[in-house]
This record gives C-alpha cells, sequence and structure tokens, in this order.
C-alpha cells in the first residue's frame, strides 16, 4: 500500500473554495483504479488548513492519479490559493488488519 499525506494552507476565504474543489474531484479520484480512499479535511485548530489523506495499491496507482486530468485541473485551482507550499509525505505501508 501506498500512502500520501499532503497538507496545505490557505488564506481563510479561500478555503471554502479550496474545499469545493476537492470535492469536486473526489467521485474521480476515488474511482481511478488502485485507489483505496481519499480523505479529505478542514483543520478546526486552523481555519487556513486543509490535509488530503491519499490511501492507493502501490505506487504506480498513485503516479496515475498525479498524470490524471483530476489532479491537474485541482493544481490548477489550487495552488493560486495556497499561501505556503504543500507539505506532502509519502509512505509504503503493509496492512495489518483492518478491524470494524
Amino acid at each position: 500500500m501506498f500512502i500520501a499525506i499532503v497538507d496545505f494552507r490557505t488564506a481563510p476565504a479561500d478555503r471554502t473554495s479550496a474545499l469545493a474543489q476537492l470535492d469536486a474531484e473526489s467521485d474521480r479520484v476515488r474511482a481511478m483504479p488502485g485507489n483505496i480512499a481519499f480523505r479529505v479535511y478542514a483543520s478546526r485548530a486552523d481555519e487556513s488548513a486543509i490535509a488530503i489523506v491519499h490511501e492507493w495499491a502501490d505506487e504506480q496507482s498513485f503516479a496515475g492519479y498525479q498524470a490524471s486530468d483530476s489532479f491537474a485541473r485541482s493544481g490548477e485551482v489550487l495552488r493560486p490559493m495556497m499561501i505556503a507550499p504543500p507539505v506532502s509525505r509519502r509512505f509504503r505501508a503493509d496492512l495489518l488488519e483492518t478491524v470494524r
């Protein structure tokens, strides 16, 4: 499994628009081959912070997402709103179990 956690900040006035862009693309991202999860979080502690948690079957699947029109569209909308460079942490992980 491949996990990417992306943190970025917008001006507080732009956060709703940034979240709307991510929501607009979320179904397309989740339907991509190898996608396990795509979650977007707005910080409760910082009105400018947004986090995206990606889970992918493998690095190739994530690379497919990065080459997609969906990724490009979101970048075109989100990057001008960012007030600092995004930080993306990427992990290779093994799922031990799913507990319900």
